[in-house]
């Protein structure tokens, strides 16, 4: 009997929480103003496509084929070359970081390439950043490729380098066909939001009403833990999914990204993923009942986990098994798969299928938990 649902016990609990949502407007910026700003940051803060590298060139013998190749560099959003004559001076540049990487052509460069012999480039690169140097070497190499494919139209010795063996590589890239990075961050950047705000709505709010001492209050009224339960998630429910929608905009008219997915699906989704974030923000604050306190276990609990563990940055297949384990407890790590497919490749059932499922579990159990953790007692 004590966990009946009486819905107009019910119904006074959400106008009571919307009058103290509205008295206390941190719960909206909570769901509005921190998307905002943790969009800005990480949209236009954090990018892995780098621009403008600068690269030292050096021209043994300066001529026009190889300043052809210089321009070629100029042009890429790439580059920025720093072009010189003295291999002394480039290697001083990368000895103080001024350049990533030193591209040398020899002084015999064009007569070799002319006569279809050999013509290598020397590129030597600052290895310090593995990963910035692999995306050196893969820049370094697609535009020497596009420059070598025009000048094979014009230099008789160079035709054919494009080729090889009797093999031409047709390159197609699917979902991101662009090759930006914003288009695969900011759409895992929702599902970090997500888990925050959803997470933070309800383990300060709720902790707040124990410091302040109305949730005593509230338990001493006739209205059962179904009740208490429902009354705190519904509304912030609805901010949170607000919350969503401004995601939703922001990347798809701020940033550009494309979405080919149903975004009647997304929400319905993002919903699931919602309840999941909202109850694991109740049992924080029904364990925790200081602010601060809740505060912090939400960060630990709940953002740093899925920033991390949710292949929002990582790639989680290289990282070690246990850590692959690890990350099946984390409601992002499905969450992402979602949004990133939902938004780039559209609505592959294959895919959301068995993340739903996940998400669902890890739901059920973060809900169950905090019904079981919340009782109308003040121990």
């Amino acid at each position: 009997m004590r966990d009946r649902l009486d819905f107009n016990r019910l119904r006074a609990l959400l106008v009571k929480e919307w009058l103290q949502i509205v008295r206390d407007p941190s719960s909206i910026a909570l769901a509005f103003v921190i998307p905002i700003v943790m969009l800005l940051l990480f949209g236009y803060g954090i990018s892995l496509d780098p621009k403008k590298l600068p690269v030292a060139f050096v021209m043994d013998k300066p001529d026009p084929t190889a300043s052809t190749l210089l321009a070629r560099f100029r042009h890429s959003e790439y580059f920025g070359p720093v072009p010189t004559t003295s291999w002394a001076e480039a290697e001083r540049m990368l000895l103080d970081r001024q350049v990533d990487a030193v591209i040398r052509l020899q002084s015999d460069f064009t007569r070799r390439l002319m006569t279809g012999g050999q013509a290598p480039v020397q590129l030597v690169v600052n290895g310090v950043d593995s990963n910035r140097a692999l995306q050196i070497l893969g820049y370094v190499t697609m535009t020497w490729n596009r420059w070598l494919a025009t000048v094979s139209q014009t230099l008789p010795g160079a035709r054919g380098m494009t080729r090889v063996g009797l093999v031409d590589l047709d390159q197609r890239i699917w979902f991101n066909e662009a090759i930006r990075s914003e288009n695969f961050l900011v759409p895992g950047l929702m599902a970090i939001i997500m888990t925050l705000i959803g997470t933070l709505l309800t383990a300060m709010v709720m902790a707040r009403e124990w410091e302040r001492g109305t949730m005593e209050a509230l338990l001493v009224t006739p209205v059962s833990r179904l009740e208490i339960v429902l009354g705190k998630l519904i509304p912030y429910f609805m901010l949170g999914m607000g919350g969503v929608i401004l995601c939703i905009v922001m990347a798809v008219f701020l940033f550009n990204v494309p979405f080919r997915g149903s975004l009647a699906l997304l929400l319905s989704l993002g919903g699931v993923f919602m309840v999941g974030t909202l109850g694991l923000g109740l049992f924080i604050s029904s364990t925790a009942k200081n602010q601060f306190v809740a505060g912090q276990i939400a960060l630990l609990a709940a953002f740093l986990p899925s920033f991390f563990l949710s292949g929002f940055i990582f790639e989680l297949s290289s990282t070690p098994l246990f850590i692959q384990v690890l990350a099946y407890v984390v409601p992002a790590n499905y969450f992402v798969n979602i949004v990133q497919t939902l938004f780039l490749a559209g609505d592959v059932a294959s895919v959301l299928l068995p993340n739903l499922a996940g998400m669902t579990v890890l739901a059920l159990v973060f809900m169950t938990l905090a019904f079981r953790k919340t009782r109308k007692s003040l121990e």
